[in-house]
């Protein structure tokens, strides 16, 4: 088995995990893609797609990695809901992640729900904090998924052209 062959055949497993891990909580999907994407590049030697490149798209992953983080808690804020809120939506994204994929949605909402009520906020109030960090996962999720093709385009582009 010749090193070029190694290096391609784990750039496809970690691509391939990575592009699950846009949907499965335990998977860090952005930073295996960009793993993949490396692992591509090396398998080259890197003869087409550079140190320019590789920068360019380890900042797209650590952009879309850091609006993954943040989605739940800046969702709860747009629809109005307090310091408490905010706070609460963040801490149940990253409790939620040790629970699965039922964690990671539910955990921001009720972590939001919870902070506000904490601040003696009314249910509806802290209900529409909840919703706002629900849609703040998915609106993460779409942006993640988006930096992901923007990371693939990024290579092809410096692969092809």
């Amino acid at each position: 088995m010749t090193v070029s062959f190694f290096f391609w055949f784990v750039a496809a497993v970690l691509f391939s995990a990575g592009v699950a891990g846009l949907f499965l909580p335990a998977l860090p999907g952005i930073v295996l893609v960009y793993a993949g994407l490396v692992a591509a590049a090396w398998a080259e030697g890197f003869s087409y797609v550079g140190s320019g490149s590789i920068i360019a798209m380890g900042m797209l992953a650590v952009f879309g990695y850091g609006i993954d983080l943040l989605a739940g808690a800046l969702g709860a804020r747009r629809f109005g809901a307090g310091r408490y809120a905010v706070i609460g939506a963040g801490a149940g994204g990253v409790v939620g992640m040790f629970f699965g994929l039922p964690g990671l949605v539910l955990g921001p909402f009720i972590g939001a729900v919870c902070g506000e009520l904490l601040a003696r906020k009314g249910p509806v109030s802290a209900g529409r904090a909840g919703f706002g960090a629900w849609i703040g996962i998915i609106v993460g999720t779409a942006a993640k998924i988006a930096v992901v093709f923007a990371m693939i385009g990024v290579f092809i582009a410096a692969r092809f052209f």
